[in-house]
């Protein structure tokens, strides 16, 4: 059993409460498109997943129907006693109250060195979200995120598109991505103005080269993107040398977006012998 619209709007109006914009808060009310997100999720009977923004807890009962563990993580306060009401008795559900921002994810993901994670996600957080994940956090393996149709194809943009950016890059180097579903505007309460886009990010084995540092990687990526719409040669200017370029195959008078993550890999190669 999952809730709908009614079900959410009853519960919200009963506790004096309703989505709180400076949270992103819009809640999935649609009994079809919880259970979708839990199939694609690919958790059945197995498995521990981490939710963030658990909000009422209609997906969290969906992701429960699969009988994985699910730790349901909510930093709303005035949400976690609706919550606990609606999925608490769940033997194989555990709430966290905790900003996932902020969260100590070793301790919180103590229970298994394979995690899934799984969330409706506001547009403020998605990025920073995914991105100190895919950094910080190797247990979790793969992910599904809900998030505006536009951040999610950044996730998974590839190289010469308008959408691909340096956290296209990032991704790329931890892992794959790829849009799995739309979600239209009218299965949330309240319902945004943007559609939203269902995202599944697998973790490679290991990053695409062990041997860099992220950190000088990333930086480089970063200044590069921060001028798009310049040649590399302008873009970086001072980290960058015309002899460096050459060493690593890229030509100066290319742009940011025209780079794969292997070419920005050696890139940063050549750049960090000489720094």
């Amino acid at each position: 059993m999952t809730l709908s619209r009614s079900d959410a709007s009853r519960q919200l109006e009963g506790a004096g409460l309703r989505a709180k914009r400076a949270l992103g808060q819009n809640f999935v009310v649609d009994p079809n498109t919880v259970r979708r997100i839990a199939r694609l999720a690919n958790i059945e009977g197995h498995g521990h997943v981490v939710e963030i923004g658990a909000g009422l807890g209609s997906l969290t009962l969906a992701l429960a129907e699969t009988n994985a563990q699910v730790t349901a993580v909510e930093v709303d306060d005035s949400l976690i006693p609706l919550l606990t009401e609606n999925v608490g008795h769940l033997d194989n559900v555990r709430i966290v109250h905790a900003d996932a921002m902020k969260i100590h994810w070793a301790e919180l993901l103590s229970g298994s060195n394979e995690w899934a994670l799984v969330a409706n996600l506001p547009y403020n957080v998605a990025t920073p979200l995914v991105a100190d994940i895919l950094d910080f956090v190797p247990n979790v393996k793969r992910m599904l995120v809900m998030v505006q149709k536009e951040v999610g194809e950044r996730f998974s943009a590839s190289p010469s598109t308008e959408a691909y950016g340096a956290l296209s890059v990032k991704v790329a180097f931890y892992a794959s991505a790829r849009v799995v579903g739309l979600v239209p505007a009218s299965v949330f309460l309240p319902r945004p103005n943007v559609e939203s886009a269902l995202v599944e990010i697998v973790r490679h084995p290991q990053p695409l080269d062990s041997e860099l540092s992220p950190q000088q990687l990333f930086s480089l990526v970063k200044m590069g993107f921060a001028k798009r719409r310049k040649m590399l040669r302008g873009a970086l200017a001072g980290r960058v040398t015309p002899e460096q370029f050459d060493a690593a195959r890229i030509a100066p008078t290319a742009r940011a977006e025209e780079l794969t993550v292997h070419d920005w890999i050696r890139l940063a190669h050549v750049v960090g012998v000489s720094e």
